[in-house]
């Protein structure tokens, strides 16, 4: 008797705004992601359908029965897509199920490289709808590609962005927006605010809180003991004893508050209340975040996180990337992405912390000026459809792998 098939990671991708550029990237790599899982999408018909008169088009498509286990739901409209590089040449293997969650929307009412109403609710109502699939169990992992703020603030949606959404989707009681790549993993403290709103609402607790909930994510994540935690600064040269701001004093509390919520054994599980994808066992044998980047070890005495800092900002990244710390938490937005978008601008991947489900995303925008030119390079969502297969192994202790660089 032959065992049967092992189960394909089943991954869902909601499309985001469908007047960006996400409608061509993933009709440009449709093939390599069925290669690693079965892939549901979730967004609007429209934004394909927007690009079938496009100049300089690369691709065809059919509509078509979608795979038989696609869910129903209410008010949705389901179909199947399949892709090609010619009407009569459409790829078996390039085949995904589709939920359309706003079937009225047709491509009349939107036009490519435009922000909407319409493009926004698009684009929400795929995320309510993708979040809802992953939540049920009915999906392994969920990678968002990008909406606009601002059409979603035209279609009535007040929300600050994908993670928040989510957030409230999910009735997760904390969340942290990541950014991991093969050379340099960062937590931001604040996300969408003013930086005069981040110094006046800067609180050792708060930032505790970040320290010791970002430690304890990423070790159950990695299934690595002992992280080695950086904390960014505030002021230039972390304040030079005061002459440039007194804010570091209040960092270094955060930090003396972070390390005594872990026992030096390794025996405390802050947050163990907030549900994860990952359980606080070891990640199986030879597993990494990114396979291809160079592991650092750990001293395997050590159980508990290292929490160090306020660091100076302008030299901390580089003393990361050289594999003097596992994760830098940052304070605020600029202050971690400037550096991660540089060293890894098309490698660096959004991981939400504290959901019960896996989500990623890619590190760019809708693009509208772009969207229809066929232009959009496609690595970075690659790469954060393909952390999300592994991640998914990960979580489930499945055999699961996928590594963009074999798609380029």
């Amino acid at each position: 008797m032959t065992d049967p098939a092992p189960r394909r990671p089943r991954l869902v991708i909601t499309l985001g705004d469908p007047c960006g550029i996400s409608a061509e990237l993933l009709l440009g790599t449709l093939r390599t992601l069925c290669s690693w899982a079965s892939i549901l999408v979730v967004g609007a018909k429209a934004a394909v359908d927007l690009l079938e008169a496009t100049p300089g088009r690369k691709l065809h498509w059919r509509w078509e029965t979608p795979a038989a286990w696609t869910p129903e739901i209410p008010g949705t409209k389901i179909l199947g897509l399949r892709t090609g590089d010619a009407p009569g040449r459409l790829d078996p293997l390039a085949r995904a199920a589709w939920i359309d969650p706003t079937p009225a929307v047709t491509a009349a009412d939107l036009a490519l490289g435009e922000a909407s109403a319409a493009s926004g609710r698009c684009a929400v109502e795929g995320v309510r709808v993708g979040a809802g699939l992953v939540l049920s169990g009915q999906a392994d992992a969920l990678v968002t590609l990008p909406l606009s703020k601002h059409a979603a603030h035209l279609a009535g949606f007040n929300i600050p962005g994908h993670t928040e959404y989510l957030q409230e989707l999910a009735g997760s009681p904390i969340t942290r927006m990541s950014f991991v790549s093969p050379s340099l993993s960062v937590v931001l403290h604040t996300v969408h605010q003013s930086l005069r709103s981040v110094v006046e609402g800067l609180s050792v607790d708060g930032v505790a809180e970040t320290l010791v909930f970002s430690a304890d994510r990423f070790m159950r994540l990695a299934g690595k003991p002992g992280l080695r935690v950086a904390l960014c600064a505030l002021n230039p040269h972390a304040g030079e004893n005061g002459a440039f701001g007194d804010e570091e004093a209040l960092l270094r509390e955060a930090l003396a508050k972070a390390r005594a919520a872990f026992p030096e054994d390794g025996s405390g599980r802050p947050f163990a209340q907030v549900a994860s994808p990952f359980d606080a066992g070891p990640a199986p044998a030879g597993w990494e975040l990114f396979p291809s980047a160079t592991a650092v070890a750990t001293p395997a005495a050590r159980r508990s996180p290292v929490f160090s800092g306020p660091h100076p900002s302008d030299t901390l990244f580089q003393r990361a990337v050289r594999g003097e710390f596992d994760l830098v938490v940052a304070l605020y937005h600029d202050q971690g992405l400037i550096p991660i978008k540089v060293l890894e601008p098309s490698r660096a991947i959004n991981l939400t912390l504290g959901l019960p489900f896996i989500r990623t995303s890619p590190d760019h925008g809708t693009a509208f000026d772009k969207a229809g030119r066929w232009q959009a390079d496609p690595t970075n969502f690659l790469e954060a459809a393909a952390l999300a297969v592994r991640l998914a192994g990960r979580a489930k202790r499945e055999p699961w792998q996928a590594l963009a660089g074999d798609a380029r």
